[in-house]
């Protein structure tokens, strides 16, 4: 399997679990507790009640605290570049995008024209530490999980394309698969791949031994002690 040849089974999945249940199931697919490459702090969702985004990294840098140096041309150029990536690339496809103006970011990228251009390039969502804008006029069927909200695009511009960027500590270069949602968003691990369907499946079945007894009517801690041990028997 190459590195962007992703099971459909397996995306389908993907699609209609949440951040945790991945980040969870990492775990389980790892063998152990300790998988940390997710991002830290409360990020804003777009749409919380949107399904899970799932793609392969776009990655790119803006700043907009301070007005660009270079000449007109050589920005506006590089802005073209960056949508000549957007564009490129293996689907399903997420825009990450760092600010690099962060903690104190002001420009707003994520707007209405920007996430009806990308998704009108086939992007599934898009994923930054930076600003988003214009709720109520994003592109529907285009998430966007960012860290601020703001009115404003300042002097929002382009800095790097392609780079590996850093967002809400992690770390994410083209090409890394992403799932997000309100919760924030993970890497997922190319090693875990091959079994992650098969660990997401296996840990809903392990919480269904301890949510299952715990909806029941006549529910107490004699049952609770019970399904416990069961639940931690088959839990990593």
């Amino acid at each position: 399997m190459s590195d962007h040849d992703l099971p459909a089974e397996l995306l389908a999945l993907l699609k209609t679990v949440d951040t945790p249940t991945v980040c969870n199931a990492i775990e389980v697919a790892q063998g152990q507790r300790g998988f940390n490459n997710y991002t830290k702090g409360t990020m804003q969702a777009s749409d919380p009640a949107a399904p899970a985004m799932v793609g392969y990294a776009r990655t790119a840098r803006i700043a907009g605290l301070e007005p660009p140096v270079e000449p007109r041309e050589e920005i506006r150029e590089r802005r073209l570049n960056y949508f000549r990536h957007m564009a490129d690339g293996p689907r399903p496809a997420i825009a990450v995008v760092e600010d690099m103006d962060y903690p104190h970011c002001v420009s707003a990228w994520w707007g209405e024209v920007h996430t009806t251009v990308h998704k009108g390039l086939g992007m599934e969502g898009a994923l930054t530490n930076g600003v988003m804008r214009d709720l109520g006029d994003l592109q529907p069927g285009f998430p966007v999980v960012a860290g601020s909200i703001g009115p404003s695009h300042a002097f929002v511009h382009v800095r790097e394309i392609g780079t590996p960027v850093q967002v809400q500590g992690i770390t994410v270069a083209t090409g890394d698969l992403v799932h997000a949602d309100r919760h924030g968003a993970l890497v997922i691990p190319p090693e875990v791949i091959p079994t992650l369907e098969a660990a997401i499946l296996a840990m809903q079945g392990s919480e269904h031994l301890i949510l299952g007894p715990a909806r029941e009517p006549g529910f107490n801690i004699e049952k609770l002690e019970k399904a416990w041990r069961e639940f931690e028997a088959a839990r990593t």
